[in-house]
């Protein structure tokens, strides 16, 4: 989730002034923002916290779309696709057969509160059919959600690339695409996305470097970035001075969504009670008197008192 806003930020300002070098300087004052990859994830985030693990498909699509719409509604102007700004401000939230890059950007959350490579790819494939229907908005949904999961998990960057292959081929390098990689139609779908991010990860050498790399190949510039990014996080990690900077240009309450995600997710995925109830007490703490009360109900339901 860090790796996916800083990648959005850092990439902001390049999405429409594409540069063809890894020479840049990563924040700009006044310039870089987080867009509509950052608030879409925070909301993937938050539903995953507000729904019970192991629910039915219909709790995931409940939340999924509540929490996309409100995000929407009170973040606007974050440059939203004009289907998905209709969508938000529609009454009846209904799927309409994407299968562009904004399922892909937003998943990564889904990673980090998974307990088998077969649940990320289920709860990727609900988190994007809400809007993104089609097969393909699907797929970069499950494609960019498990190689986080695995990358996570300790696998190596052939065993991630070969996952992905199962949805995209990468048979390219990003010297071979450079030059003529910008932005356009295909690049704004799933399949003109999420295998070049990818190969910006699987060329990198460090969480920065891959950022790097992203930037430097063109196209949907916070978009890749904030998809590579969250590869990278799982894989690398984030420098907290990286962090650090990125949080400059988020408001109080997305930098708190932030904090307590990781923590709700280390709960979910504790291996044993201690260490949960451990997280579960730290997440709730971590919370204002309204947030807390608000969570409490939350964590009763998901695990309630025998």
């Amino acid at each position: 989730m860090k790796g996916a806003i800083i990648g959005d930020i850092v990439g902001k300002r390049f999405e429409w002034n594409n540069i063809k070098t890894k020479e840049f300087a990563l924040f700009v004052p006044g310039v870089s923002e987080m867009t509509d990859d950052s608030i879409m994830t925070m909301a993937t985030a938050e539903a995953l916290m507000r729904t019970r693990p192991d629910s039915f498909a219909e709790d995931y699509h409940d939340k999924f779309t509540t929490e996309y719409a409100w995000f929407g509604q009170n973040y606007p102007h974050r440059g939203y696709g004009g289907s998905f700004s209709e969508w938000i401000h529609s009454r009846d939230h209904k799927p309409y057969y994407s299968c562009g890059n904004g399922s892909a950007m937003r998943v990564s959350p889904v990673a980090w509160v998974s307990r088998s490579l077969e649940e990320c790819e289920l709860l990727a494939k609900y988190s994007a059919e809400v809007t993104h229907d089609h097969p393909d908005g699907i797929a970069g949904a499950q494609a960019t959600a498990g190689a986080c999961y695995l990358a996570l998990h300790g696998a190596s960057k052939e065993d991630i690339k070969a996952y992905v292959e199962n949805y995209y081929p990468i048979d390219f390098t990003l010297d071979e695409i450079r030059p003529d990689y910008y932005y356009g139609h295909f690049q704004g779908l799933n399949a003109g996305t999420v295998p070049y991010a990818v190969e910006a990860f699987l060329e990198s050498t460090d969480f920065e470097d891959c950022i790097r790399n992203t930037i430097s190949i063109g196209g949907d510039s916070d978009t890749l970035a904030a998809i590579s990014g969250a590869i990278a996080e799982a894989y690398y990690g984030v420098p907290e001075d990286l962090w650090r900077e990125a949080r400059l240009y988020m408001d109080t309450e997305s930098r708190n969504r932030v904090r307590r995600f990781y923590v709700y997710a280390r709960a979910i995925t504790a291996n044993d009670d201690k260490a949960q109830a451990d997280h579960i007490d730290t997440f709730v703490s971590s919370l204002s008197a309204y947030g807390a009360a608000r969570v409490r109900q939350l964590l009763n339901e998901k695990f309630p008192v025998e």
